[in-house]
């Protein structure tokens, strides 16, 4: 059998790398996909998580009392335009509404590092000023690619919320 000459030999090393390293210093390589411009941008640690406060809406304490539906959807249409301008001011990394989890209604995950200032923020909400929702809230350590939702979210969304 003949020796395999170097320019092959580093010809396949190449091919591997762009395979994917096995070695146990893959975590380490650029061959894991780590983007450290990204990671530096969404705020991310070494792990590639940041903090943030969740923050939960339960049932508020006017929820059955608001009864009027003019004024429940005038409420609701200020609560959708208030989340749209949070999250385009990169404040508001997600949102949504638990699906039958009463008295647990919604979720904001907000791209601030104190209570206060998620807050100060849940304050905006029209649905929170009259007593539909109730916020509870609890820092949070999770992924820093949370911030591309929004981002990601426009590409998917075929029915805006209005």
């Amino acid at each position: 059998m003949r020796p395999i000459p170097p320019l092959a030999l580093a010809c396949l090393a190449l091919l591997g790398a762009c395979a994917g390293n096995t070695s146990p210093d893959a975590s380490q390589s650029p061959a894991n996909g780590f983007d450290p411009a990204l990671a530096s941008q969404l705020g991310a640690d070494e792990y590639g998580m940041r903090s943030y406060v969740l923050v939960t809406l339960n049932t508020g304490p006017n929820d059955a009392t608001l009864t009027d539906a003019e004024e429940r959807a005038t409420i609701f249409r200020g609560h959708f335009a208030n989340m749209k301008d949070l999250a385009g001011k990169g404040l508001l990394a997600v949102s949504g509404p638990f699906m039958d989890a009463a008295p647990k209604r919604g979720l904001y995950i907000f791209n601030v590092p104190t209570i206060e200032e998620a807050q100060a923020l849940v304050l905006t909400d029209p649905a929170v000023a009259a007593g539909i929702f109730e916020p509870e809230f609890d820092k949070l350590y999770a992924s820093a690619a949370l911030m591309q939702v929004n981002e990601i979210h426009v590409r998917v969304q075929q029915t805006a919320v209005e």
